[in-house]
């Protein structure tokens, strides 16, 4: 059974005037509240799939029927693997939730053509209980947003569609697709789901309209939290799309959350015996923690790119308090297994197969026939335009956004030879460096460039050894961005680059991080903003490293995302309409003529390098 949607509700609200309405809501819609009985309910999750609809290839370590370790390719995730999944999970478990926790979009030329269709009408094979809205919903700003929810709507599903603190402008057509919270029923017990978007980061690092209003994240919870409990409801679930991080800093300022289903930054989480197969979990499924009034609140997230389902049992008590809560993520993986080209043998295949079930975090699953048959016009459409090839890499392409072993450590798709990567810990990732590099060689040849400058998280994916495709191009820079050329003075560039590093403290998070093509600096995150980006050099036409002047003019090379203020680079949004131009240069296909043009690809050399020193904080 489920109950009416609510809008975002006005915190502003005086009181008592919210106290009046909410109790009589209470005894309207759910009787009075009615006596409450103990309830196991089955959380089944995902977020952050960003229109990764394909299957994968990673590597993990296993050992063959000799026993001896082996680097073993394996297909990894797909959403036909998600729906056949959690078709599976779900089976012979009477109370069960589907939820999905934002950042559905973008990512993939699966959204570049289809502009979210072919996401909405996956996600509509998996008929989801709710959604949240992610910060990557808001890329093409509302309407585009409207136009994904309508997408998704289009079919009998309907997936609510949720934010408690998003408040779109009276008569938006927004406003009438979007709702604070839903509220279900199992096994006659009513359950709660809040939705809540990450707010600094939507504003700074995506395109909402300017009218739409972002509350402060836990003052809106809580209110929703309150209104529900004034309803009658003891039950409630955060559908959370702040970052494991923040998930476990909100829940001590609320009272009432029982279960955190996050999303955001990309966590895996899980036991740290995922570390011997080569994937190291960011903390325990479920991470547990307690609300304001030490109750058990229990945190989740299932990774990223359609990779994994997590799978959460929770039960509560006659009070709805959390007695228990247990689970472990499910990597969805596929049975066919590689060792270098070579396709293993059925005896060795045996074995993978046997420690991976033994593993209990991995799941081989066959795709959903319905949900493939669904994918196939999209991916023929895609494919047509996605295989072409554009060069080579004789090396991983690492993504990372933040050196460090603290703030970015479990990014890559391609498991610990990326996250554990020496160079990539002490200096960033590989792959956002070449794209820095490529925007300046595009701005070189069209009007003239110095520097370039690129946020670490406008780079979505690695790029792994092996042929570069036009798909994975587009896949690696999926948004639809230009390049703009601004004239900045030494000062300015360097207070653009400390605009870039505070925001990862104090903004929008990880993927302001800078790299920069023929700039490169030291970093110390444990001084103040103005004094933690040092020794910064440039790289002249003959390629040798000259002290950055502050009173010279730079000619510097960005998207257009930055250039205007994005992810908070302050700095560049001032630079005056004279001293900026548009280049008109898809960014994306920079990138591709930049490929086509080298032909061969690898990690870019420790000196040429954006960041040549990082200090962490304590």
């Amino acid at each position: 059974m489920t109950f009416p949607l609510r809008s975002p509700l006005p915190v502003r609200r005086s009181l008592p005037v919210l106290l009046s309405v909410l109790g009589a809501l209470s005894l309207s819609a759910c009787g009075g509240g009615g006596s409450s009985k103990a309830l196991d309910l089955t959380i089944l999750h995902i977020n952050d799939h960003h229109s990764h609809l394909d299957a994968e290839t990673t590597t993990l370590s296993l050992k063959d029927a000799a026993g001896t370790s082996r680097a073993v390719t394996v297909e990894l995730g797909g959403f036909a693997r998600v729906t056949a999944a959690i078709e599976a999970l779900s089976a012979g478990k009477p109370n069960v939730l589907k939820l999905h926790a934002g950042d559905a979009i973008t990512g993939d030329l699966y959204f570049t053509q289809s502009e979210g269709k072919a996401d909405a009408d996956m996600m509509n094979t998996v008929c989801f209980d709710a959604m949240s809205i992610g910060n990557h919903e808001f890329d093409s700003a509302n309407a585009g947003l409207v136009k994904f929810i309508d997408f998704l709507h289009a079919g009998s599903c309907k997936t609510p569609v949720l934010s408690a603190n998003v408040r779109p402008a009276a008569g938006s057509p927004l406003a009438g697709r979007m709702s604070a919270y839903r509220i279900v029923e199992k096994d006659g017990e009513q359950i709660g789901i809040v939705g809540l978007t990450v707010k600094g980061k939507t504003q700074f690092a995506s395109r909402p309209d300017a009218s739409t209003e972002f509350l402060d994240e836990a003052t809106a919870a809580q209110a929703t939290i309150d209104e529900l409990k004034l309803r009658g409801i003891n039950k409630i679930i955060l559908l959370s799309h702040l970052g494991y991080d923040a998930d476990k800093a909100i829940a001590p300022k609320l009272t009432g959350v029982d279960v955190i289903v996050g999303g955001d930054s990309h966590t895996l989480l899980g036991p740290s015996s995922m570390t011997a197969y080569g994937l190291t979990p960011s903390g325990a499924y479920p991470t547990q923690a307690t609300d304001k009034a030490g109750k058990k609140v229990c945190i989740t997230q299932a990774w990223q790119y359609s990779y994994a389902v997590g799978a959460l049992d929770v039960k509560f008590d006659v009070n709805g308090d959390v007695l228990s809560c247990n689970g472990k993520p499910q990597v969805l993986l596929g049975d066919t297994y590689k060792v270098g080209s070579a396709t293993a043998t059925d005896t060795d295949a045996a074995a993978y197969r046997s420690q991976l079930n033994a593993a209990g975090v991995f799941r081989i699953t066959t795709p959903s026939p319905a949900a493939v048959a669904v994918l196939s016009p999209y991916k023929a459409a895609k494919d047509a335009l996605g295989t072409q090839v554009a060069g080579r890499s004789t090396d991983n392409l690492c993504l990372r956004r933040v050196p460090g072993s603290k703030r970015d450590t479990s990014r890559s798709s391609l498991g610990d030879v990326c996250n554990q990567d020496a160079t990539v810990v002490a200096q960033g990732g590989d792959i956002q460096q070449l794209v820095a590099e490529a925007f300046l060689e595009q701005g070189q040849r069209f009007g003239g460039a110095d520097i370039s400058l690129q946020n670490a998280g406008g780079v979505r994916i690695d790029i792994a050894s092996g042929d570069i495709t036009v798909g994975k191009v587009y896949t690696l820079l999926p948004f639809k961005n230009t390049l703009y050329r601004l004239v900045l003075t030494g000062t300015q560039v360097k207070s653009a680059i400390e605009d870039g590093v505070d925001s990862v403290i104090n903004g929008t998070g990880t993927g302001a991080y800078p790299y920069t093509g023929g700039l490169r600096f030291k970093v110390d995150m444990n001084q103040a903003k103005g004094s933690r980006v040092s020794a910064l050099e440039v790289r002249d036409s003959t390629g040798t490293w000259k002290a950055l002047d502050p009173a010279t003019s730079y000619k510097l090379i960005t998207n257009n995302f930055t250039a205007d203020g994005g992810d908070k680079y302050d700095t560049l949004k001032t630079i005056p309409a004279n001293l900026r131009e548009d280049t008109f240069l898809d960014y994306a296909d920079s990138f591709l003529q930049y490929v086509r043009t080298k032909s061969t690809l690898a990690k870019p050399s420790v000196a040429n390098r954006s960041t040549q020193q990082y200090i962490e904080t304590p």
